[in-house]
C-alpha cells in the first residue's frame, strides 16, 4: 500500500480535504499529515507561489549588467 493512501490531501477542484488518494492526482494537492494541514493547501500554494515569484525577479535582476563594474 502506498503511503499517500493514509494521508490527507485537498482536492483543488471541490475545495475540499479527502482522506487517501481519492481524486486523479492533477486534483490533489499534498500529502498532509493532517486534515487541518491540508484544509490550508489554498494558503500554502499562493505563499510558495508569492516565494518563486519574488525568487526569479531577483534571478532575472541579476546578471553582467546588474554588477558590471568595469564601466
Amino acid at each position: 500500500m502506498i503511503d499517500g493512501d493514509h494521508k490527507y490531501w485537498y482536492n483543488s477542484t471541490t475545495g475540499e480535504v479527502e482522506y487517501g488518494m481519492l481524486s486523479p492526482s492533477i486534483d490533489r494537492i499534498g500529502p498532509f499529515d493532517t486534515a487541518e494541514e491540508a484544509a490550508h493547501a489554498p494558503e500554502v500554494v499562493a505563499e510558495r507561489s508569492r516565494a518563486w515569484t519574488t525568487e526569479d525577479a531577483e534571478e532575472d535582476a541579476w546578471g553582467p549588467d546588474s554588477h558590471d563594474t568595469a564601466k
